[in-house]
């Protein structure tokens, strides 16, 4: 009968620590993942700033060494990713294959003109740049014009600043949720020996002696809970990265190498923090409030 009752605390035991550790775990995994995203906030907004082009469209009369010195100008900017060279017959053939059918059949002529395309640094990448960029331009002869999308620059500026400032604040939200829900699961935990903590003070044992032992079973699942949710944040960058190369989400190791450890580090901390003032509430409490 004894051993049947023991395994049965066992298991309730087990169950205990397992629901504290998974409670862990799937908060810090939700915690690291918005860390990333904040943290890679910039490196994905300046990924689709520098996809947007500035077209610089020649005269038919200007010279092919005059329009190689301009690329090669533009090149060595420092406000330059780069600079390509397209001819007229190069966007004849994009422009078919837009349309699905060939214009110079209907026009009996090549309207189009040679140009270069500039892709710039993203810090670059502002209505103000671009404009005094485009005026240096329109000072050679031979420029026709200078054309870039000058909306999308303003929309992609307005949203990129408005995305980080609300992911700020769901991390703010979400650090607050994950301190309750790990504190809650901790208490509840501790809870279940709210009688054996009172036996063990009734006995003459100090606080700090009776603290101890539920303080370091608890940085114990702390630690098993991080390294499942930096475990799931590791298949989870994994996949984005395979999915987006272009990002480099994986490039700068420092910065994920950052974010695990201080998920790591924080698991241990809030386990830590939340025992030790889920024992001393019970500490605190007189024998007959132990039944409420």
């Amino acid at each position: 009968m004894a051993s049947s009752f023991e395994r049965y605390q066992r298991r309730r035991l087990i169950s205990s620590y397992f629901s504290v550790v998974i409670s862990i775990a799937l908060v810090l995994f939700i915690l690291g993942s918005l860390g990333l995203i904040v943290l890679n906030t910039k490196k994905v907004a300046d990924y689709f700033k520098e996809q947007v082009a500035l077209s610089v469209f020649f005269d038919e009369t200007a010279k092919e060494i005059d329009i190689e010195e301009l690329q090669k100008s533009l090149s060595l900017s420092e406000f330059t990713k780069s600079a390509n060279f397209v001819s007229k017959e190069e966007a004849a053939e994009m422009t078919k294959k837009d349309l699905g059918e060939d214009f110079m059949d209907f026009l009996g002529y090549n309207p189009l003109k040679n140009s270069i395309d500039v892709y710039f640094n993203a810090d670059y990448v502002t209505e103000v740049q671009l404009a005094e960029i485009k005026r240096d331009l329109m000072e050679y002869d031979y420029v026709d014009k200078v054309v870039y999308d000058k909306p999308l620059i303003a929309l992609l500026n307005d949203n990129i600043k408005k995305l980080s400032f609300w992911i700020l604040v769901i991390c703010g939200v979400f650090t607050f949720i994950a301190v309750l829900l790990i504190n809650s699961s901790i208490r509840l935990s501790v809870y279940s020996k709210r009688f054996i903590i009172k036996t063990m003070q009734m006995v003459g044992a100090t606080k700090g002696f009776i603290r101890r032992p539920f303080i370091w079973k608890s940085i114990k699942l702390g630690i098993v809970g991080s390294i499942l949710s930096l475990a799931g944040m590791a298949v989870l960058m994994y996949y984005l990265n395979e999915a987006f190369p272009n990002l480099n989400l994986l490039k700068d190791p420092i910065i994920v190498g950052s974010v695990f450890a201080g998920i790591f580090i924080l698991g241990i901390i809030i386990t830590w923090i939340s025992t030790f003032f889920a024992t001393q509430r019970f500490l605190n409490l007189k024998t007959d409030e132990l039944y409420y």
